[in-house]
């Protein structure tokens, strides 16, 4: 079993910045991949970027050169750094992490940013 716990959120002016933070507990040495997706109100949930055990990182398109995913494994805690956020940037971020071995999908309760124009 694996815990994520959101952080972070908030309301912040477009252009502004903001990092979240996921903290994981639980069984995070068989995690393989950790992520960020995002809904916005009466949207479908989006991947936003993603980091992998060996320190990998991609992302969406509408986040590259703006967002940055890194960990601290010390901490067990992924980061997702938004810069230059826009309106649109506003929704419920999630953490998600993926075990292959087990095919498991772990999601936490998310954290809500709103950016005002």
């Amino acid at each position: 079993q694996v815990q994520l716990v959101e952080s972070g959120g908030g309301l912040v002016q477009a252009g502004g910045s903001l990092r979240l933070s996921c903290a994981a507990s639980g069984s995070i040495f068989s995690i393989n991949a950790m992520d960020w997706y995002r809904q916005a109100p009466g949207k479908q949930r989006e991947l936003v970027g993603g980091i992998t055990s060996g320190g990998s990182t991609n992302y969406a398109d509408f986040v590259k050169g703006r967002f940055t995913i890194s960990r601290d494994n010390a901490k067990n805690t992924v980061y997702l750094q938004m810069n230059s956020l826009k309106p649109e940037d506003t929704a419920v971020y999630y953490c998600h992490a993926f075990i292959r071995a087990t095919l498991m999908n772990y999601w936490g309760k998310g954290t809500l940013v709103t950016v005002s124009s």
